[in-house]
């Protein structure tokens, strides 16, 4: 199991190409559709799916690009499939943008705790509170976790947009992803990998944890 990190748009927004043998996943196609096209062309892998660990809209602008080209499904929380669309909710409208997606195919929610795609194996960890409705896909068999902007390398995720709680993510972080393995990497939405290890040891906002 190998994944490859395209770092994408203004704001730097990681998206990832997981892939093993010929199959892929792409989570969290943020920007730059053709580069991320031409990554997965380069990896000759076929693409199953594709990931969001929530809808704001550094995250989702090359998803139409991606799905319009493999016909593949997406999917994303079901608290927030009404952000693809809406400009206000997904933050784009508060950067002076409109940016969407088309409705996703598929819906989880958070009794969704395991999510099988071919060949890949995801837990699905409920890690609300940069937004109602971040999810983290930990694949074990790979040691990884794709946390969205949950967590950062040093960091977590903002809280002052739309739906966003500190309370809420500091609980998701500490109930889910601490409870990790600690060398387990975290791949993060921004910014560098890192591991839970190395959160628990270092992460000025995780004190007490």
């Amino acid at each position: 199991m190998k994944w490859k990190k395209l770092t994408v748009g203004p704001v730097q927004e990681n998206t990832y190409i997981i892939y093993n043998n010929k199959e892929a996943i792409v989570i969290d196609p943020g920007s730059e559709g053709k580069k991320i096209i031409h990554a997965i062309e380069s990896l000759n892998v076929k693409p199953l799916a594709v990931l969001l660990t929530h809808a704001h809209f550094d995250h989702i602008g090359a998803v139409d690009d991606v799905r319009d080209k493999y016909q593949i499904p997406l999917y994303v929380h079901k608290k927030e499939s009404d952000w693809l669309s809406n400009t206000k909710k997904n933050g784009s409208n508060f950067f002076g943008q409109s940016i969407t997606a088309n409705a996703a195919s598929h819906l989880l929610s958070d009794q969704d705790n395991a999510l099988k795609i071919g060949s890949f194996s995801f837990e699905v960890l409920s890690t609300p509170g940069h937004s109602p409705g971040s999810i983290s896909f930990y694949l074990k068999s790979a040691g990884a976790v794709f946390s969205g902007d949950a967590l950062f390398a040093g960091s977590i995720g903002r809280t002052d947009l739309y739906g966003g709680n500190q309370d809420i993510l500091l609980k998701s972080i500490h109930e889910k992803l601490m409870n990790l393995p600690e060398e387990t990497i975290v791949l993060s939405g921004h910014g560098p990998e890192t591991t839970i290890g190395m959160e628990m040891d270092s992460n000025p906002f995780l004190g007490g944890f």
